[in-house]
């Protein structure tokens, strides 16, 4: 936890609560944006021209929030354009720390050992957490953005200028149709799931639990036409959204968040669909299952004993 710059208290994982026990997220501070021309976005300042290689992306493979962003930037061909840094899966005191573990990197952009040293060189005054993704740019030094849902959103379209490939992930044409279902999912899934894990009340935790399992029975059935994603044939940022929360949920979600009705598998639609998309060209490279359960593992305030279970040893 940062206090006006300065690292104070060792991580913990439950950011604030409300009386009721409930598990509250941080907001994002920093909400600039990436646009073609450097014209400023929805949020924050302008100055952030679309070009390639100025910006990289430091990410955590454990963290889906972060994933949205790693998938995103493989499904829409700017690897050439932008770089990453993969933090280590294991939480510190000092919260992301970077290399140490197979798999993670070390920070060679800036020479940070942990993330919230890119956060104070951002802002020096800076209080609050450092969390992941993070859109940094290599030309002024400071972070873009750090709110996945806005990194996700610029990734699909500030640069179609330089590179146009994969799919529109947000069409216009279904635009208040993904963002409906992105508040709902978010609401009751993807935020829900920690809502469960992170309970600090009986009674806020049976409220999470049901509405994450009647978000997965509600899903489920959505499938049930045929239909290859959420809407229809078209991948959009809903799928995107979705899928990270699946891909976690038999390795840590299920048992270490006690979301544990059954299991994805047990949910033969939303299992193969999944599958589906891990399928699609890129995304099994943004997956790294030794990665999410030594993280989620780490979080001694769920597992004290620091003990990473075997299985499964497969999604």
């Amino acid at each position: 936890m940062l206090v006006n710059g300065v690292w104070q208290e060792n991580w913990q994982p439950v950011q604030a609560k409300d009386e009721q026990g409930r598990f509250i997220r941080q907001v994002s501070p920093f909400r600039n944006w990436i646009t073609p021309d450097g014209s400023a976005g929805p949020t924050g300042a302008g100055g952030f021209r679309a070009e390639k290689g100025r910006y990289h992306l430091y990410v955590a493979y454990i963290c889906p929030w972060a994933s949205r962003a790693l998938m995103v930037r493989e499904l829409k061909g700017l690897k050439d354009l932008i770089g990453v840094t993969v933090v280590n899966p294991r939480l510190t005191d000092q919260g992301w720390q970077f290399g140490g573990y197979p798999g993670a990197d070390e920070d060679t952009i800036n020479g940070a050992r942990y993330m919230h040293e890119l956060y104070t060189r951002s802002d020096p005054e800076i209080s609050g957490r450092a969390t992941v993704p993070v859109l940094w740019d290599k030309q002024t030094g400071t972070i873009v953005n750090n709110e996945s849902a806005d990194v996700v959103r610029m990734l699909n379209s500030a640069f179609a200028g330089i590179v146009d490939q994969g799919p529109d992930l947000y069409p216009e044409d279904l635009a208040a149709e993904i963002d409906s279902l992105n508040a709902y999912l978010y609401t009751d899934l993807n935020n829900g799931v920690y809502q469960a894990g992170f309970a600090s009340s009986q009674e806020a935790y049976d409220e999470a639990y049901a509405k994450v399992f009647s978000a997965l029975d509600e899903l489920e059935a959505r499938l049930a036409d045929g239909r290859t994603y959420l809407f229809g044939d078209r991948l959009t940022e809903t799928d995107v959204r979705l899928f990270v929360t699946l891909v976690r949920f038999d390795a840590a979600y299920h048992g270490l968040f006690k979301c544990n009705r059954n299991t994805l598998r047990a949910m033969p639609r939303l299992h193969a669909y999944m599958h589906r998309i891990l399928k699609l060209d890129g995304v099994a490279s943004t997956v790294n299952l030794d990665h999410i359960k030594a993280g989620y593992y780490s979080i001694r305030a769920l597992n004290p004993t620091g003990i990473v279970p075997a299985g499964p040893g497969e999604l």
